[in-house]
């Protein structure tokens, strides 16, 4: 969903007093743990948005050879998954401009983050929004299942 559409939604559920909950990734190779968070999302409020990173900005955070999965297919994946409510593609290193433009009342991550490592931070509180930590589920990750997978080779 585009950024003009996803913030015209959102004033519609505001107006039906929805609390919205945003949270971000990556999500190459979807697994488990990506399950997990996005479940425990969703129960945190009403409506939950997923920004998906773009093919640039994964490269840049996890290595030229990423991702594995398009932003397209990752993005339609995450799309159809029962807990989410909307998803889109945000292109910037951080969710720092999508969440000015949604001003979720919750943002969640993933408990490798804390407060004074997350870049989102400061802007969720900016607006009033809470942050979230969810707990992550041991050697689950989408570099184990990479690296699991080179060794099958």
């Amino acid at each position: 969903m585009k950024r003009s559409e996803l913030k015209q939604a959102v004033a519609n559920l505001r107006q039906q007093k929805k609390t919205i909950v945003v949270t971000n990734g990556c999500f190459d190779i979807l697994h488990s743990g990506h399950l997990r968070l996005l479940n425990n999302a969703k129960g945190l409020g009403n409506i939950l948005i997923v920004g998906v990173n773009s093919d640039r900005s994964v490269s840049k955070l996890k290595g030229a050879k990423r991702p594995v999965v398009s932003e397209g297919e990752r993005a339609e994946i995450i799309a159809n998954l029962k807990a989410v409510d909307f998803v889109t593609i945000f292109d910037e290193d951080t969710a720092v401009e999508l969440l000015k433009i949604i001003e979720p009342d919750i943002y969640v991550k993933g408990g490798d983050y804390n407060l004074e490592n997350l870049p989102e931070a400061a802007a969720v509180e900016s607006f009033g929004g809470t942050v979230k930590f969810i707990k992550l589920l041991a050697r689950k990750s989408t570099t184990d299942l990479i690296d699991k997978i080179k060794a099958l080779s």
